[in-house]
């Protein structure tokens, strides 16, 4: 019996993964448990786990693919099970999601301005306008020759297995089949393609086609995959076309394998193989410029994809940023007698292994402050009007990492010693480096720290971490002069910027928080009686 496996929502509620690594093949023995992928979201990559005891049938999302959670990314053979030739267990899972996908595709404008003829063709699409099937079934297609489009798929959900590929071969359904369908314009490609499908021949067939590849707007010989093409005007699904947004791609430089109406038509599988293409060539500029060949230069510029974790900050800066509005109080400390304690104790935390660091004295004057100043360790939740003040003290401390922006939690900070915070912290922030932090480490924060200053500056503006109402940054802890008795001296200073959500903590509330802050940094041994 063939178990299908989806992606699950390994976080709170991601609504997509990025497969980053398959960690079995096809035909691996599995058992239950054992992980099988590593799926990034968005603050981490965890395993994703076997359900069951068996064997993997088929991989269904390739490494690097961002699926929805929900999304079938493999299936098992489960052990004890008759192995059956799958195909009808998930006909009607598939029928619906086809009906629905179908009637999406209808009910979308058509393949492009003003092309009602040929965009009747396209509506025959699976799904998003893509062809299911396995990265494994892709590639044997392409080295076949076959149209995998044409091909009736028997896998779990209709998908187009190798079999199905080897059989579509054997009995015809290959490229002649597929010839016909693209040489034609518009109507007869409609009688070639049954339903189904509207994927079109490979990219990567040499073929002599007719017509320039150039500006002309006509379609045209498919050039290699990374080379662009520079046309005016392009035909493709609607699908094809958000295909395309998302990956980055102009979909005028995409080679046109096919035309409709003496027009170039694009399909999903050419604007993969494109972005595929240009992604290998700007990593193999970017690697020829890291290897510091004498005389290179990189390219002008590169695209990135905007997704995972980088993605995930972004959105959640942006929800913080437009949502709270946002003050920040600026402030300096004088703190010689941090230094100082900091500098007495440091060989003692040695002594127990640990590296004492300022960021534990300043978290307990944070906790110290936030007592005094409750309005600050508080969220406002907002769908039931209500100001939600915390009675207890776990404090995010934001750390860069090479994915990055990540924040740490470490809990109960009033219940704990300096020795004990730094160690916690040290361990946290590793961990959030070489990304093996639990997503719950990163969860619960009453309030947030950035240490900007460990990199350098003052002062700065920091984003709240949403839906906290106050984070403060601390600046680089040097000599700076500072005006004493009408003398001018160098003392140990610390510059600080607190941020607050201004909708109900007021700026006279931060400047309170402020001052009680700086009292316990620049007195640490009141650190004592907290």
């Amino acid at each position: 019996m063939v178990r299908e496996f989806k992606l699950p929502d390994v976080g709170e509620g991601v609504s997509e993964g990025e497969i980053v690594s398959w960690l079995v093949e096809e035909g691996d023995e599995v058992s239950e448990d054992q992980a099988v992928a590593e799926v990034e979201t968005d603050k981490a990559i965890v395993e994703v786990p076997s359900p069951v005891n068996g064997s993997v049938r088929e991989i269904l999302a390739e490494e690097g693919e961002v699926v929805p959670v929900g999304n079938i990314i493999i299936t098992f053979n489960v052990e004890g099970e008759e192995e059956e030739p799958a195909a009808e267990t998930t006909e009607s899972a598939e029928s619906d999601q086809q009906t629905e996908s179908q009637q999406e595709t209808a009910a979308e404008p058509e393949v492009s301005e003003g092309e009602a003829g040929a965009a009747g063709d396209e509506e025959v699409s699976t799904g998003e306008g893509r062809v299911f099937a396995a990265p494994s079934a892709r590639r044997l297609a392409r080295e076949l020759g076959v149209d995998i489009a044409t091909v009736e798929g028997s896998g779990p959900s209709g998908r187009v297995t190798e079999q199905d590929v080897q059989a579509a071969t054997e009995g015809g359904q290959s490229g002649g089949e597929a010839g016909g369908q693209s040489t034609a314009g518009g109507e007869e490609s409609g009688a070639a393609a049954p339903d189904s499908e509207f994927e079109p021949a490979d990219v990567q067939e040499p073929s002599a086609g007719a017509g320039a590849a150039g500006s002309g707007g006509t379609g045209g010989p498919a050039p290699t995959p990374a080379e662009a093409a520079d046309r005016d005007r392009t035909l493709a699904a609607p699908a094809t076309r958000r295909l395309a947004e998302e990956q980055g791609v102009d979909l005028n430089a995409v080679p046109a394998s096919e035309e409709r109406d003496g027009q170039a038509f694009v399909t999903p599988e050419a604007v993969m193989e494109y972005a595929e293409a240009q992604q290998q060539a700007q990593r193999t500029d970017a690697a020829a410029v890291s290897a510091g060949a004498a005389g290179e230069t990189g390219p002008r510029e590169e695209r990135i994809p905007y997704k995972g974790i980088r993605k995930t900050i972004g959105e959640a800066m942006s929800r913080s940023k437009f949502t709270s509005p946002h003050v920040t109080h600026h402030d300096t400390a004088v703190v010689d007698d941090l230094v100082e304690t900091r500098g007495r104790l440091k060989p003692k935390a040695e002594e127990s292994g640990i590296r004492l660091t300022y960021m534990p004295f300043v978290m307990k004057a944070v906790v110290a402050a936030l007592k005094q100043h409750p309005k600050l360790n508080a969220a406002l939740d907002e769908e039931a009007s209500e100001i939600v003040r915390k009675n207890y003290y776990n404090i995010g401390v934001a750390a860069a990492t090479d994915a990055g922006l990540m924040v740490p939690v470490v809990e109960d900070v009033d219940r704990k010693g300096l020795l004990q915070i730094s160690s916690e912290v040290n361990e946290l922030v590793q961990k959030a480096r070489d990304r093996s932090i639990a997503r719950e480490e990163l969860q619960g924060s009453t309030f947030t720290i950035t240490n900007f200053g460990a990199i350098g500056g003052e002062y700065a503006t920091p984003i709240l971490n949403h839906p906290e109402v106050g984070i403060l940054g601390i600046g680089e802890l040097k000599q700076r002069p500072v005006v004493e008795d009408g003398e001018v001296v160098a003392r140990h200073t610390l510059p600080i910027s607190l941020s607050i959500d201004h909708r109900i903590v007021d700026g006279a509330d931060a400047a309170a928080f402020g001052n009680t802050f700086i009292e316990y940094v620049e007195n640490p041994e009141l650190l004592l009686l907290e």
